[in-house]
């Protein structure tokens, strides 16, 4: 079998940015989340697709704003997107797929458990975490545990992620502590970017490793003096900025594999939300209905 884990705060944003807006019979502003029922529901199906689960962010913040005061908020994100984060848990309930709303935890770490958890079962032939973000590269393993990004099609193994970031899956936080992920607000350290963290990363691996020294250093880097001083100065944020690039995969998800398996959307829940998004037909959309309903 096949592990879907879609990284739902992902789609929603792509379908609030990528879609046209739409507005519910009272006016609300509901797009994204029809883009989000949208894309799920193409992905339920297509041939293979039998064990589901959707991870949010049901709140943008987590422990991590408690370590690092520049740590992503939920400053900037437009008002009617960020009021439509509980509809779309709402929604990917109503299609009968397990869902997880991080409040403690984020959406990344919670898939990352769940590949931990899951990925070396007894008939699980891989894990797919549907998702382009590159803070997930760190969990791929082989071409057992890999990123999808389900929008281009793309599979990303650990043959790709050492095409791509120039590093072993295991040396991503290193990699974007040094770097930086503007994303995240993780700002990195200065002088470093993607070339030379790579080419330090995939001699030493992890931060420590990296002799204070850069005359020490036994792989030829451009700007060697300036690299070599900005992590000796800042080697203690360096290890925060990795800290919180470090995905958790001890999030208390109480679902076992079985309960991740598909078996359909819950009828009443989504007759109720079709009518509260004015998708009158979303109902007929649906391929399968949960027989408990």
């Amino acid at each position: 079998m096949r592990v879907h884990l879609v990284d739902g705060t992902y789609e929603l944003f792509r379908s609030h940015f990528g879609a046209p807006p739409a507005s519910a019979p009272d006016g609300t502003e509901v797009g994204a989340t029809r883009g989000l029922l949208r894309s799920l529901l193409a992905l339920l199906r297509e041939d293979g697709v039998t064990h589901v689960a959707c991870a949010f962010d049901h709140v943008i913040e987590s422990f991590r704003n408690r370590l690092f005061v520049g740590y992503k908020t939920g400053e900037g994100v437009p008002e009617e997107l960020m009021a439509q984060f509980p509809l779309a848990e709402r929604a990917a309930q109503a299609l009968g797929l397990v869902t997880w709303p991080m409040v403690e935890f984020e959406a990344d770490d919670a898939m990352a458990s769940a590949a931990a958890r899951f990925a070396d079962l007894p008939g699980v032939e891989e894990v797919l975490l549907c998702t382009p973000d590159k803070d997930l590269a760190q969990c791929v393993r082989g071409e057992h545990v890999v990123c999808f990004d389900r929008l281009r099609r793309r599979r990303l193994d650990e043959v790709g992620v050492m095409g791509k970031f120039g590093v072993l899956p295991a040396s991503i936080p290193d990699w974007l502590a040094l770097v930086g992920d503007d994303a995240d607000g993780i700002p990195g350290l200065e002088r470093w970017g993607a070339k030379s963290a790579s080419a330090v990363l995939a001699r030493y691996r992890h931060l420590e490793g990296i002799p204070d020294d850069e005359r020490d250093w036994e792989v030829t880097v451009r700007g060697a003096p300036a690299l070599g001083r900005s992590l000796r100065e800042g080697r203690v944020q360096a290890g925060l900025y990795r800290l919180l690039a470090t995905l958790r995969t001890d999030v208390p998800l109480v679902e076992s594999l079985e309960d991740l398996r598909w078996k359909g959307g819950r009828r009443k829940d989504l007759e109720d939300l079709g009518r509260d998004l004015g998708e009158t037909d979303l109902v007929a959309r649906v391929p399968l209905f949960r027989e408990d309903d």
